[in-house]
């Protein structure tokens, strides 16, 4: 997965679940400032990358994430081993 595609997935999510305006979906968006996420949403988030990516979202790494930047590098480093899987 490229930066662009993770990035791609998260504002593509966002904004279909949340109806959150793309112009305010950037990487250095706050998801629970800039976004107006909640807990509860994140955990939605967190869910939605299990199911769609097929990888294991931590208690721990889901804390560490607060920016949309956070996400995509979250992913990044969760989905080579899907990649090559899937190849």
């Amino acid at each position: 997965m490229t930066n662009e595609e993770a990035f791609t997935l998260i504002a593509n999510y966002f904004n279909e679940q949340f109806e959150i305006d793309r112009d305010k979906i950037t990487l250095e968006a706050n998801l629970f400032v800039d976004l107006k996420l909640d807990s509860i949403d994140a955990l939605d988030m967190a869910g939605m990358l299990e199911s769609e990516l097929d990888i294991e979202v931590e208690e721990e790494e889901l804390m560490a994430i607060r920016t949309v930047q956070d996400v995509v590098n979250f992913l990044l480093t969760k989905t080579p081993a899907v990649e090559a899987a899937a190849t």
